[in-house]
């Protein structure tokens, strides 16, 4: 690529020029330079050298011109007559000029702010590695995801910066929001004892996780199928019954006195009970036959959900011995088709794994949730939102007792505003849907209209990486995992091949067999 003169050689390393232009650039925010060698990309990190130290900025947008194209009736003119391109130089003046935006002065390890603009004519490079590391903040202990987009940088971001404050993985169907989660899970799988361990619990919606079983880290896994859990009704409140059933208040009194009568009982004797005892006991209360309004509307909320097939006589999943450092639990919802049932799992052992994590009982951890927005939709009717209130809380106040989120979703602008609000770091993939789209721009700090722009040509296993785990927003390139990836998805060439042949191995039997 060749462009008009320079005042001064440019040093072997540089990439171009910066140039002053008719927008009002350089200022302290943003400047233009004339690219004049090297592989030069938008995203990139470039350095102008300056008295004050190294002014730091990332490329938002290239463009490309051509004076002798600048015209249009006559490029138009010379192109009816053939003569352009053989009488004029053309591609000797063709030059690209790339658009900065300023991050700030790097002096030592810390960044500052930029006073005084980068000057006209000075030499634009490429940031170098240990700059970069400084002013991103990585940490040689962090999660490794991947290496900064068009650098060579390991991007290993700290497990405080990114987890504490709770953590969005925002993308469309396809773009690599699972995978990315694996590598998350197996770099918290890997992490020594020494630089501090969480516990990982994966509530998966399509069983993406359940690779891990059969992988090199299947003595760290345990995975449990949700049609194997139940939830004891002894540990159960009048108000639990109340939340995930339509019930009025003065059913809900009614059932109070018959619960705490139950526990008692349990107390007492030792033995197990289930719902259906509780149902019995509703049922034979003298009291209530003579209120119809009550106990009817009582005992069809009862029944509906012993139907679920959920509430039993005692817990099987025994947290205080699953949750461990360096371990992960996936509870597989994928055999599950009621999503009141999954939203009921996700709100019991959401809210006591908090509880217990407050009183000290297990080790710090995060908790995944694919599918996030099927958990805490926004805006959603009260039977259609029984684990929202559950993930808005640890969201608000799990950071304090070391009870991460991990929110994973297609959705983003179904998600629940308050939740996605306290997610501090954000990993964002490919999202093409415009109100999505709008919600990221409103909701992620940091995040412009260029980078907006780039979320929707973001190829799969590409992601833009914003606020609290990094110093400026990165794009990444995300490393590949080691486990192995386990599809329950097959193509639909596939699936309509295998039935055919499926049905006429059929038609052949029983041919054959007359």
């Amino acid at each position: 690529m060749v462009s008009g003169p320079t005042t001064s050689p440019l040093p072997a390393s540089a990439l171009g020029t910066v140039i002053s232009t008719f927008e009002g650039t350089p200022n302290t925010a943003e400047f233009h330079f004339v690219i004049q060698s090297g592989d030069v990309h938008k995203g990139q990190f470039v350095q102008v050298v300056t008295p004050s130290g190294p002014v730091l900025g990332s490329i938002t947008e290239i463009s490309r011109a051509n004076r002798y194209f600048e015209r249009a009736e006559s490029v138009a003119e010379y192109e009816r007559l053939g003569v352009l391109s053989s009488q004029f130089p053309t591609t000797e003046w063709e030059y690209m000029v790339a658009v900065v935006r300023v991050q700030g002065v790097l002096n030592g390890a810390h960044m500052g702010r930029c006073s005084i603009p980068v000057a006209p004519g000075a030499a634009v490079s490429a940031a170098t590695e240990e700059q970069l590391k400084s002013f991103l903040g990585f940490d040689d202990s962090g999660l490794h995801v991947g290496t900064v987009a068009y650098h060579t940088l390991p991007v290993r971001l700290g497990l405080g910066r990114l987890l504490q404050k709770h953590l969005a993985i925002l993308a469309m169907s396809g773009a690599g929001k699972s995978y990315l989660a694996s590598v998350l899970i197996e770099e918290l799988l890997d992490r020594p004892a020494a630089s501090g361990r969480l516990a990982v619990v994966a509530l998966d919606q399509h069983g993406e996780y359940v690779g891990f079983k059969d992988s090199i880290y299947r003595d760290r896994v345990t995975v449990v199928p949700g049609k194997k859990i139940r939830i004891g009704l002894r540990h159960l409140s009048a108000s639990h019954l109340a939340e995930w059933s339509e019930m009025s208040s003065t059913a809900r009194r009614a059932l109070d006195k018959h619960v705490a009568a139950l526990k008692a009982e349990i107390k007492e004797k030792q033995e197990p009970v289930g719902l259906s005892e509780l149902i019995e006991r509703v049922r034979d209360d003298a009291d209530l036959n003579k209120k119809e309004n009550v106990r009817g509307p009582l005992l069809a909320a009862l029944e509906e959900l012993e139907h679920l097939h959920l509430i039993g006589t005692t817990d099987t999943l025994k947290l205080s011995e699953l949750i461990k450092p360096g371990h992960l639990i996936v509870l597989d919802l994928s055999d599950i088709d009621d999503l009141r049932k999954k939203q009921m799992i996700v709100a019991y052992y959401g809210r006591k794994l908090f509880r217990q994590r407050k009183k000290g009982l297990i080790p710090p951890y995060v908790m995944l949730v694919e599918e996030a927005h099927n958990f805490a939709r926004e805006k959603a009717e009260r039977r259609n939102a029984l684990s929202k209130s559950m993930i808005e809380t640890i969201a608000r106040e799990g950071r304090k007792f070391g009870a991460s989120l991990c929110l994973i979703t297609q959705r983003p602008v179904q998600l629940s505003t308050t939740a996605l609000s306290q997610c501090n770091s954000n990993i964002i993939l490919r999202v093409t849907n415009p109100f999505d789209l709008k919600h990221i721009g409103e909701s992620c700090e940091g995040i412009d209209s260029h980078m907006l722009d780039s979320i929707t040509s973001l190829r799969v296993g590409e992601a833009l990486v914003v606020g609290e785990a990094v110093g400026a927003p990165i794009f990444v390139k995300v490393r590949q995992r080691k486990s192995k990836v386990v599809a329950r998805g097959e193509s639909l060439e596939k699936l309509a091949k295998e039935f055919e042949e499926k049905d006429k191995r059929k038609e052949d039997e029983i041919e054959a067999f007359l």
